[in-house]
Order: C-alpha cells, then structure tokens, then sequence
C-alpha cells in the first residue's frame, strides 16, 4: 500500500477479478496464484487456455510456471533487479508508450536516466535469470494490449519491498497499462476481508479511508464525531510492537482473530515479547497458540455466526447476514468491542452493524455511496463510492490517477538483509500451500484436509539432496542464526539448487522460528520471505 500511494495515489487493486481476466498478458510475480488464490487463478488457468500470454517470476517452479511463455526463475530476493531489468529493455527498445507517459505521469525522465545500468545482462548476474529470458519477458508485457500485473507477499515481505512495489508501478505506467480494463496493478490479499480492515484504518497512520492522522482536518471530522480528542503521532506496526514490548514501551497487547506465535518472523523474539508484557488479551474463535499464552482469552464469533461485511480483494464491499447463533459465550467482535468500551466509561449504543456501517459511510468519503439497503438491492459495491447514486469503481485511475499525475520512482536493487555464507549455505524462502491456511487454527480442525497434507515437506532440490545423502521423507533439521526446526523433506526441482521452501502451516514445524524479522524501511514489513539457513539429516 505505501508503494502504490505514493506512485498513484491509492494503495488497492486497481482492477476487477473478472476484468484482469480478460487480460492478453499476464505478469505474476512473487504469486503462487493456484495454491494461494485459486479461485483467481482458476480464472487464469482458463485465460490462458483461451489463448493468454504468461509469465511467471518466482523462485520455485510453481503449477503457473507449467503454462508460462516465460518463467523466470529469479533468486530469492532479487525481484526488484528483474523489474528494473525489464523496465530498462522497455525504455532503450522504444516499447514504452508515449502518450500515456506524457499526458498522465511525471519523472519519466528521471527513471530512463537511473534505468540504465540495469541492462540485462548486468541483471542476470543479480538475478540467475538469462538477459535473453528479461529480453522476452519484456517484450511480451509491453507488446500486449491490456497486460495486468498480479502479486502477492513474494514481493512485499521483504525488506526491498515497498521498492519492488514502485518498480512495479514504473513498470505499469511506462507501458500504459494503468486506468484501463483488463490490466493494472492488482495485489492480492491473503484473506477475505484484509482489503476491509486496511479501509476500516487498521495500518498506524490513518483512520478510515486512508485518511492521515497526522492531518489536522481530518483529525477534527474524527474528533467531533467521537467526542475525543486524537493522537497526531502513528501508532506501531506488529513488528514494532513486538521490539515495544521487550524495551518497556508497550504494556499490554490486545490480539484479535490473528496468532502470532506462529505466523510472526523470528518466533523466538514473539513469544518473549508477549511473556513480557504486563497483559495478554487474545479474542479469537479457537483458542491458538497465542490464546494459550494469554491472560484473558474472549471468544469471538466465526463468520457464519455474525452480520456484517467483508471488503475483499478487488475493493467489493459485500454484506454477510449470519446463519447460526454462536456457542457458548461466544459474540460478534463489534459486541465484544463495545461491550469492553462500556466497562471503560464510554457511551458506546450501537444497535447493530448496520448502526457502525452508517457512521463508515458518514465519515468516509470513499464509502459514502455504500448502505445496507444498496448492498441488499444490489448485491456489492467496489469502492470508491462517494454518492447514492454513485456505480461504484471497478476500474481505479480511468482518468486521472488519484494523486493527479502518475509518479515514477526510480529504485536501486538491494539485496536481502541477509545472505548466504560457508556457516548457512541455503535460502529459505516461505509460503502456503493448496491445502491449508496461515496457521492452520482452522484448516487442521478439518479431517479430510488433515488427511490431503498432515505435515509439513520442505522442499529441497535434488542436487542439494544428493549431496547430503537425503531421500524423500526424510527428517532433517533446518537452522538460521535465530532458530531450529525439525522437518520432512520433499526432494523436488520445484525448487532451484541453494533454495529450500517451507509453509508456515504447520506448529510442529513451525518456519518462523527461522525466518527474519528486519523490515522494509517504509513499510515496516519483515524478510519473511528469504533468509540464510543450513540443512542437516537427522534419520531416515
């Protein structure tokens, strides 16, 4: 999100589920869209059987990479080089568009200018990728029609990430494949409503609609309407948080339907942050690993229980209307929240979600279209909706981007916080898989998914497997500079020689207790996703 603000002005998916798909090319980088997204990468798979171009960036060979005209099987780390790679074949080949460039972005010149020591072949070498396969890639984006470029946290977990974001942008705008139907920049969000907390102000430096704290003008709408007075400053990250408690600037943590105990970096620096502080307070539907640890555990109700509306990834705001009472003590979230807000001396009344929805739209201006009765009648809204009368945006951009003129930024590569070396050979890189969801609190709860995929297999290249003398299901033991785990292996050329991959599903292999917790410097986003580490047999 602060990649794409900066560049256009707005930090969400530029384009609809069913627009993107009626692209020519798609680009997916850092995206292993048919495990992580596969309803959308359903979509995909059938574009491309209706005669889509692909291509693929990523380290490992996912299922995409089988139907792609060009994979690019780049270093883990190293996205940022390949877009500044491709980028430099689109401006010194003449395959950037004119037109669009100099009626609806600034600092095009700045970019060719910084642009050009990323030649392919210079790129290559960062990269592993052959400067013929950049040279293809960017001919194939930049010929196309409509090209629209997917991503996920490949490319945002890690300390280059808003950068990447931004040459991602560049790389949009250069090509005029911005503000149009079947194109754009299009994040994928890793759950249902994490499009919808982002709108509801749950980043530090904004209420909702991405409004800044720091502005005094829209600090008084929010204080005059809530009665209070409102802090100028941005609160922590989650990262942050964690580093606050273990020096003594946060007291307490109040963790709601999120277990960091598992899907944090550096595990081993969570959990003694969260035995640090004075009081632990987990709302949750099961009670997870975070929960165990906590002082006061409030059973929250699941999404069948409640009624309300997600904000999925494409900004569609949708309304759920509950279908089952909750058990036990269990309640809607919004009623634990005012419930708790009364106790400490607020008159909170709201009479339902449709009473806290309302007051959204009020102070809003991207909601201020958006009801219940629209949402009733009409069955979704994408945002922005400013007015009554107002469709609704499928498209972001159309006209004009919405800080005015597109922003190009040039960016450096630079490399992850922490590289290979003779004590930790290997990079560890880390995601999901097809069968279950981010920690799994709710997904092991299911036998027949426990059934498809019980525990964790790394995947370790062949070549590095022959070397050790490890065969598949073997139990090995990975370290990092932070952490150990114990886990069975998969012998794969998915991966690249020098690469392992591991899902963070699994708490009896729990991969976070590797991985690194240095952030992106704007964005405050850890190196999830590449790390040193070191492999060894344990038994057959």
């Amino acid at each position: 999100m602060a990649g794409l603000a900066n560049a256009f002005g707005s930090g969400a998916m530029t384009n609809s589920i069913r627009d993107i798909t009626q692209a020519d090319v798609f680009f997916i980088i850092g995206s292993n869209t048919t495990e992580a997204h596969p309803v959308i990468g359903y979509r995909i798979r059938k574009a491309i059987r209706e005669g889509a171009s692909l291509i693929v960036a990523d380290p490992r060979r996912i299922d995409l990479a089988e139907h792609a005209d060009e994979f690019l099987q780049l270093r883990p780390g190293t996205n940022e080089a390949l877009l500044n790679g491709i980028v430099h074949v689109v401006i010194n080949e003449g395959l950037y568009d004119q037109d669009f460039i100099r009626e609806r972005t600034e600092g095009f010149d700045e970019l060719a200018e910084a642009m050009q020591k990323y030649t392919p072949e210079y790129v290559a070498e960062i990269t592993n990728v052959s400067a013929e396969a950049i040279r293809k890639a960017a001919r194939l984006y930049a010929g196309a029609k409509n090209a629209a470029i997917l991503y996920t946290m490949g490319v945002t977990q890690h300390t280059s990430g808003t950068n990447t974001v931004l040459a991602i942008a560049n790389l949009a705008m250069a090509t005029g494949n911005i503000g149009k139907p079947s194109s754009g920049v299009n994040p994928l969000r890793g759950q249902n409503n994490v499009q919808g907390a982002c709108d509801m102000g749950g980043l530090p430096p904004v209420f909702t609609g991405y409004q800044p704290v720091s502005d005094p003008t829209s600090r008084k709408k929010f204080e005059e309407a809530w009665g209070v007075s409102l802090n100028p400053e941005p609160g922590l990250t989650v990262t942050e948080m964690m580093d606050g408690a273990l020096d003594g600037r946060v007291k307490m943590l109040y963790v709601m339907g999120e277990n960091p105990a598992l899907t944090d970096a550096n595990l081993h620096h969570v959990q003694e942050a969260m035995d640090k502080v004075e009081f632990l307070v987990v709302q949750d539907i099961f009670l997870t690993e975070t929960a165990a640890m906590a002082d006061v555990v409030l059973p929250a109700a699941a999404f069948a229980e409640k009624t309300g509306t997600f904000v999925n990834t494409e900004r569609r705001v949708q309304l759920i209307n509950q279908a089952v009472a909750p058990p036990g003590e269990a309640k809607a979230d919004w009623q634990i929240l005012q419930d708790l807000a009364q106790k400490l001396g607020f008159n909170w009344q709201y009479g339902s979600t449709e009473d806290i929805f309302n007051e959204i739209a009020t102070l809003t201006p991207s909601y201020g279209g958006i009801s219940y009765e629209r949402l009733e009648r009409e069955g979704s809204l994408q945002w922005p909706c400013p007015t009554p009368g107002h469709p609704g945006t499928p498209i972001l951009h159309g006209e004009k981007f919405t800080r005015g003129k597109g922003l190009f930024n040039p960016v450096e590569y630079t490399p992850p916080a922490e590289l290979t070396d003779e004590d930790y050979p290997l990079s560890l890189t880390t995601g999901r898989n097809l069968y279950h969801y981010h920690s799994g609190s709710m997904t092991h709860r299911s036998k027949e998914i426990e059934e498809l995929r019980p525990e964790e297999l790394a995947q370790v290249n062949t070549e590095d497997a022959a070397r050790m003398g490890i065969c598949d299901g073997d139990l090995v033991k990975l370290s990092s500079r932070r952490g150990a785990v114990e886990t069975r292996v998969e012998v794969s050329d998915i991966v690249p020689p020098g690469v392992v991959f591991m899902t963070f599903h699994y708490k009896e292999a729990a991969v976070n207790l590797l991985t690194n917790d240095k952030l992106d410097p704007f964005a405050k986003i850890p190196e999830l996703k590449v790390c040193a580490v070191k492999l060894e047999k344990v038994a057959s």
